[in-house]
């Protein structure tokens, strides 16, 4: 049986991450891992901070606080954000961690003793007024491609396009705002020139990849790969290991895909089985999944697995990357400077997380760019107290009130019961394909049908009436609906995790140490006595709500730009 081995993109310790991280790389993976292991696969997902690189360094800088305690302090924030969340890793490490240096400098050494690595002289940017060359992200202006103003040196944020820090125009300090001049200076480049034959190869095998991932990594080798820097002049990030090269880094996004295989060692180490990590990363069996959003693909399509076909060691490569588009808010990308952002202590003070997991599972930016909406978020909440909460609700008290709490014994079935109970099969069998390639919001979706049918099921059937003229009847209803429920949570529990196991102890079942089997639930429900709790499960969320949220976010975005 495969192994999956599963990653999120390392987010920067350099400031809070937001719900459109949150959308493009975390709960995708979050809900692919919980779904495998539904399913009694062997999943172990992994990340952490990326910790290296000009973001922290500006950062800090501007923090005026040491780069480690800038770091240290935003990986406690970002860890505690995913708590809140849910997102469960199986480890969330850091690339400061002492591992994380030698396996570093151990691909860099291993591709340019082959002769992947070599040094050059480039054209890079010097800051007169802050005497020193400008790492990528020290230097911004707008994108040679698209046009996009106040784009980073490295990639663009609007096309994804990787940059070359001095191809964009009109260049300025990030720092000062000057305009920096032109300086030689020697670096170190990977050739990615010699790994095109194979990376085309290997890429056109991937058919069942996204297109925007596959194809966009595709285009690029068409275009012709060049030899790609992947040195910097800082203080902050892992050392070059040669002696010429006193006073260089690695490049972030050299070091920071290694964090994925450092994490996983320390998680080992941690474990108590030092060696755990070789059967994840050094076995065929093992599948390599890549939650990344699509600013990211070229880094993981390209850059990562020629690093590690470059090795001596068998490393394996991704077996998919599932990338995606972006996710903004309310018609504009989320920016905490620009005052256009959403206070998560506010928001959870208020609303729920399963009711946000599952706003964003049925609205994800899987194949366009999507957003975060307060009318939506509304919509999608009383959805889930309309559809699924007022079903286990109201099937759950009548029980209570008439049944003594139990589920009562079914008699002979109809042909609308066994309508619904023969939907349950299908209903799994077609969910667990879109959760197995990526689709959550179709996943979602076909989950929710059930309980829409349930609902319309017991509509029809009325069993609030049948108490009163077929109590035998009204009895069978009130069974199969209750089955309907409990599968519906079954089918739910990738997305809404907690909602899914309070479901599940509101009917009776008793709590497990494992995620509830991706199959129909078969035991007989025959006189099961319910569970204790009597709460809601979902509150609604009123229009005037809503109009508060908006003229908020509208109020912060106008303070910002007045500031």
């Amino acid at each position: 049986m495969s192994k999956y081995l599963i990653t999120s993109a390392l987010p920067y310790a350099n400031g809070p991450i937001h719900f459109g991280h949150i959308a493009g790389a975390y709960l995708p993976a979050d809900i692919f891992t919980r779904f495998l292991r539904q399913n009694g696969e062997d999943a172990l997902y992994i990340c952490g901070t990326d910790e290296h690189g000009v973001a922290i360094t500006i950062g800090a800088e501007k923090a005026g606080v040491p780069y480690q305690q800038y770091v240290d302090g935003h990986h406690k924030t970002i860890k505690a954000f995913f708590d809140k969340l849910n997102i469960r890793f199986d480890h969330f490490s850091r690339t400061t961690l002492p591992e994380h240096f030698p396996l570093c400098q151990e691909f860099f050494l291993d591709l340019h003793k082959k002769g992947f690595i070599k040094p050059a002289v480039e054209a890079q940017f010097f800051c007169v007024k802050c005497n020193r060359f400008l790492a990528d992200r020290y230097v911004t202006g707008a994108c040679p491609k698209c046009g996009a103003g106040e784009v980073r040196g490295d990639e663009c944020t609007k096309c994804g396009e990787w940059l070359e820090p001095s191809k964009i125009i009109a260049p300025s300090c990030k720092v000062c705002g000057s305009v920096p001049e032109i300086r030689k200076v020697t670096q170190y480049f990977l050739d990615l020139t010699a790994f095109a034959p194979r990376l085309k190869e290997w890429l056109g095998a991937k058919t069942d990849w996204k297109p925007n991932v596959r194809n966009k990594a595709l285009s690029m080798i068409e275009e012709g790969l060049v030899q790609r820097s992947i040195t910097r002049e800082l203080t902050w990030g892992v050392p070059v290991p040669l002696p010429e090269a006193k006073g260089k880094v690695l490049y972030v996004w050299f070091d920071a895909p290694i964090g994925y295989i450092s994490a996983t060692m320390e998680w080992a180490k941690l474990k108590g089985e030092p060696e755990a990590w070789k059967d994840w990363w050094q076995n065929k069996d093992s599948k390599l999944i890549h939650f990344i959003g699509k600013d990211n693909i070229i880094f993981h399509t390209i850059i990562w697995p020629a690093m590690l076909m470059g090795q001596d060691k068998p490393w394996i490569l991704p077996d998919n990357v599932p990338g995606n588009e972006f996710y903004n808010l309310e018609n504009r990308k989320f920016s905490k400077s620009e005052g256009w952002y959403i206070d998560t202590d506010d928001f959870f003070s208020k609303y729920s997380v399963d009711a946000l997991r599952y706003a964003i599972a049925s609205n994800g930016p899987e194949t366009a760019d999507s957003q975060f909406l307060w009318e939506d978020f509304a919509a999608r909440n009383n959805e889930l107290a309309d559809t699924l909460g007022n079903l286990v609700n109201r099937c759950f008290s009548f029980m209570k009130k008439n049944f003594d709490g139990k589920i009562p014994a079914a008699g002979e079935l109809k042909p609308e019961d066994r309508a619904l109970l023969d939907g349950m099969a299908p209903a799994f069998e077609e969910t667990g394909a879109f959760y197995r390639s990526y689709k959550v919001r179709q996943a979602v979706s076909r989950a929710m049908a059930l309980a829409m049918a349930a609902n319309k099921y017991v509509n029809d059937t009325a069993p609030w009436t049948l108490r009163k003229t077929d109590i035998v009847r009204c009895a069978t209803v009130l069974n199969v609906a209750s089955r309907a429920i409990i599968n519906a949570a079954v089918l739910l529990y990738p997305v809404i995790p907690d909602t899914a196991l309070k479901i599940l102890a509101k009917a009776g079942l008793p709590p497990g140490d494992k995620p509830p089997d991706f199959k129909p639930y078969e035991p007989s429900l025959d006189n099961m006595a319910l569970g204790e709790d009597s709460s809601l499960l979902f509150a609604k969320i009123l229009p005037e709500q809503v109009k508060a949220e908006v003229e908020k976010l509208k109020a912060m975005g106008e303070a910002a730009q007045a500031k």
